[in-house]
């Protein structure tokens, strides 16, 4: 028996009205949109702050670090609490601490204030992930999971678009306080979302269901094919964090692009992207070779990374080969959320989704965290071909873990 249809238990096969499916997928989407705009809080509003405060770029990017730092180790521990008090409980709870930390950051009146800003919104965006597919993998009917995911992974990219237009709209009429309370809205609309939802996402004692085999609550830190999920994200949030933080001028530097041109670049970076999230829900919504699929995509990915890199395509190319690599990305990652599913239902159930979704996902953070790190560097040294054959060879290390915990996984069950 697969993995993927011994899970069926843990959500509905199918039968759900799609009107209810629909609605549980908007108001998780919705909020895990919500997470993603406030990693930007703080950047978006860099051009006000930083004089506001008299600070350096080196010490302002502390607040960054600080926020991703607190939500990869939080992420891990919010998966045990979700697992005990319920997912929609912790996620309302992880919103109320993103609005918490808009709120800071609109009264702060130093260095100090803002690193506690990033604090607490760093506490709130640790929750999402584990909270969010719980909600998703339980209550959302079987064939409808590829799209769901699809939908998870797009509102994350529109959340990362509509903040720097939203905070720098507010910011350049009221001031970026102005700005912080705006984000404040934001945060208390999505909590109404998640209220108005509650009978969708009912938050039933996990001891109470028949969810899946008896474990300690420790034993899926045993699993290397969990392990393997977590390098997966380590590896592929890497890579496309170095596209993130230093796309525009690499394409500057490496392929003389005006700066218009480059920033150009990294916004067709990530809507290919979200286009390739549209795309592959379908595609995972039919296929059960989801390994294959990730395997496929990150691996194009990856070629149109090194093909950046040897400089082999002239400088009007650029920008597209940088839009195949986000679209790629995207393609692959529902099967890449179902792929974790499968890791997650087959050995423990639906008891232990919030657990092992914490830790798979603080690898995302903590991917995040060190891309800086490793490409910084390499940026000063004007190294940038490393850079990109780096990207390739991080996106080629990321199928490699994917494949090993599908074949790890199937192995175990057979």
């Amino acid at each position: 028996m697969s993995t993927l249809t011994a899970s069926t238990s843990d959500s509905a096969t199918g039968g759900a009205p799609p009107q209810r499916d629909a609605g549980i997928i908007a108001i998780v989407g919705f909020a895990h949109g919500t997470s993603h705009f406030f990693h930007l809080l703080l950047p978006a509003l860099y051009p006000w702050l930083m004089p506001a405060f008299d600070l350096s770029f080196a010490r302002i990017g502390i607040t960054m670090t600080v926020f991703f730092v607190i939500s990869g180790f939080g992420q891990a521990v919010a998966g045990f609490v979700v697992d005990r008090f319920g997912a929609r409980r912790v996620l309302m709870g992880g919103v109320a601490l993103l609005g918490a930390g808009a709120l800071m950051l609109a009264f702060a009146q130093g260095f100090g204030g803002l690193l506690a800003a990033a604090v607490l919104a760093g506490l709130g965006n640790a929750v999402f992930h584990p909270a969010d597919f719980t909600l998703l993998n339980r209550h959302v009917s079987q064939n409808r999971l590829g799209h769901a995911f699809s939908v998870h992974g797009l509102s994350g990219y529109l959340g990362w678009a509509l903040a720097p237009v939203y905070l720098t709209s507010l910011a350049a009429m009221g001031g970026w306080r102005v700005a912080a309370l705006g984000a404040v809205a934001l945060a208390i609309f999505s909590i109404v979302a998640l209220v108005a939802g509650r009978r969708w996402l009912p938050d039933a004692p996990v001891a109470r269901q028949n969810s899946g085999p008896r474990a300690s609550s420790l034993d899926f830190m045993r699993v290397p094919a969990v392990w393997l999920c977590f390098l997966f994200f380590l590896f592929m949030t890497m890579a496309f964090g170095a596209f993130q933080g230093f796309g525009v001028p690499l394409l500057q530097a490496h392929y003389g692009l005006p700066l218009s041109l480059a920033a150009a670049g990294l916004t067709t970076f990530l809507l290919a992207g979200a286009a390739g999230m549209v795309i592959g829900g379908f595609l995972a919504s039919r296929s059960q070779a989801h390994e294959q699929l990730v395997a496929g995509f990150l691996g194009l990915s990856a070629l149109a990374a090194a093909i950046l890199a040897l400089g082999w395509i002239p400088s009007w190319l650029a920008v597209p080969m940088l839009g195949v690599i986000g679209f790629c990305g995207g393609l692959a990652g529902p099967s890449r959320d179902i792929l974790v599913r499968r890791v997650a239902a087959a050995r423990f159930g639906a008891s232990a989704y919030g657990r092992i979704y914490g830790l798979v996902y603080s690898g995302l953070d903590a991917g995040l965290a060190l891309s800086p790190l490793a490409f910084g560097p390499m940026m000063d040294a004007r190294a940038f071909t490393m850079v990109l054959f780096t990207v390739a060879l991080l996106q080629l290390l990321a199928v490699v873990a994917a494949v090993s915990a599908s074949h790890s996984d199937r192995g175990r069950t057979a």
